[in-house]
């Protein structure tokens, strides 16, 4: 093969290896590929790709909730970005409200508890004393006596029993 030949062989596959062709080629359901040639199906860049190098190309729109079907040609793929650049911003306060909600929610103690009890983490089961940090605040638990904690196996935060028994 002529240096020529060789030339036009590599000019070619470095065209048609590009991410907006290879878009095309993306699994149906794919909303990016990740920098090893992996395909994630995230509906959000983050963490999409991680342990893969990072997000090489991203074919959905990061607030969208579907995703975005893949291209056949860059200039198709240029055209719906442009048509839907309105939407994620009218959409932006929805999510945000939700995260302000769900934070509220940390932060607030669960109504209940009072002299005595501990909270206890029904997931973890872990209890925490009054006036700690996540007393009350994690997403499932229950107000019970320190005794009744111990008595189920639950054990203390930090290692560190709230009475002196």
């Amino acid at each position: 093969m002529t240096k020529r030949k060789m030339y036009l062989v590599v000019m070619l596959a470095a065209l048609f290896s590009t991410p907006a062709l290879m878009h095309a080629q993306a699994p149906a359901g794919s909303t990016g590929q990740c920098k090893d040639g992996t395909y994630t199906s995230n509906k959000t860049k983050r963490g999409a790709c991680g342990g893969h190098g990072g997000i090489g190309t991203w074919y959905a729109s990061s607030t969208s909730s579907t995703a975005a079907a893949p291209a056949s040609t860059p200039a198709l793929a240029a055209k719906p970005a442009a048509a839907s650049t309105p939407a994620p911003a009218a959409a932006a306060p929805a999510p945000a409200a939700a995260a302000k909600s769900s934070a509220a929610a940390r932060t607030t103690p669960a109504p209940g508890g009072g002299n005595g009890q501990v909270w206890v983490n029904t997931d973890s089961h872990v209890y925490h004393c009054s006036g700690t940090r996540w007393y009350g605040k994690t997403k499932a638990g229950k107000y019970v006596t320190e005794a009744q904690a111990k008595a189920e196996g639950d054990k203390p935060a930090s290692g560190k029993a709230c009475s002196a028994n």
